[in-house]
């Protein structure tokens, strides 16, 4: 049997296991598109930790699990008779197919960018009536900045070059600093994220994703502070009763590690 069929008669064994499911275990029957919206976002972070730990094994746990969590709104919704699994997988081709047409049309492209160009514009002939109604208002703020600044450079508003953006940076890091010296709070809030935003610009044009790259500091910070801590147990000391030289000893430590 070839790969393709093996991959088939896998995805019909879980359809076949959730029509099991929903109709024999009493939880998956209690089950909702509302009970089930908050536990798809938290298997959504766990593959997210997955793929930013490159943990492979881990990757393919999470990613059944978020298969799963697909064929169960599926399910739901054949129940309801307004979708079910082949309407949402043909819908997605059919998007895919429109929204490609360098590859099923007679559009020639000449790069990635051209690619995100066409995109935009197709989703809005599609009926869209902004290029902005693609970004979910729930997303945090971080990736939801990263997501608006990706979505107007694919329609032409964007700078040109990465040193423009690294004035405007530094131009809105003295209005932060003027702001601080007023000591206004509400001001200083609206430029200090006036300041962020243009960070995750200018971590775009340096192809860095500024979620990616905080969540790594976050690791990175995590492990040497628990490093720092265990240090200080060892020795039976305390760290509020530490001087901040004597944890750094400990904290360039763990920056060697």
């Amino acid at each position: 049997m070839n790969a393709r069929s093996e991959q088939l008669k896998a995805f019909e064994r879980l359809l076949n296991i959730m029509d099991e499911l929903r109709e024999q275990c009493p939880w998956d029957k209690k089950q909702t598109m509302q009970t089930l919206r908050h536990l798809t976002i938290e298997e959504t972070y766990e593959l997210g930790d997955a793929i930013l730990d490159n943990d492979l094994e881990e990757v393919k746990k999470e990613l059944g699990d978020l298969l799963l969590h697909i064929v169960f709104y599926a399910k739901i919704g054949s129940e309801t008779q307004d979708f079910d699994i082949s309407d949402v997988a043909n819908g997605i081709c059919e998007k895919l197919i429109n929204r490609h047409p360098h590859i099923y049309g007679d559009v020639k492209v000449e790069n990635e960018e051209e690619v995100k160009q066409n995109w935009e514009n197709i989703k809005l002939k599609e009926g869209k009536k902004s290029v902005l109604e693609g970004v979910p208002n729930s997303l945090p703020a971080l990736v939801k900045a990263n997501r608006i600044q990706e979505k107007v450079a694919g329609v032409g508003f964007d700078w040109e070059h990465p040193e423009q953006v690294f004035e405007k940076l530094k131009e809105e890091l003295g209005e932060l600093q003027e702001e601080v010296k007023v000591n206004d709070a509400d001001k200083m809030e609206s430029e200090f994220g006036d300041v962020l935003f243009s960070m995750v610009n200018y971590a775009r044009f340096l192809n860095i994703n500024p979620e990616n790259a905080l969540e790594r500091t976050n690791k990175k910070f995590i492990k040497r502070f628990q490093y720092l801590e265990s240090k200080a147990k060892a020795y039976g000391k305390s760290l509020k009763d530490m001087t901040l030289a004597e944890m750094d000893v400990f904290w360039e430590e763990a920056k060697g590690l």
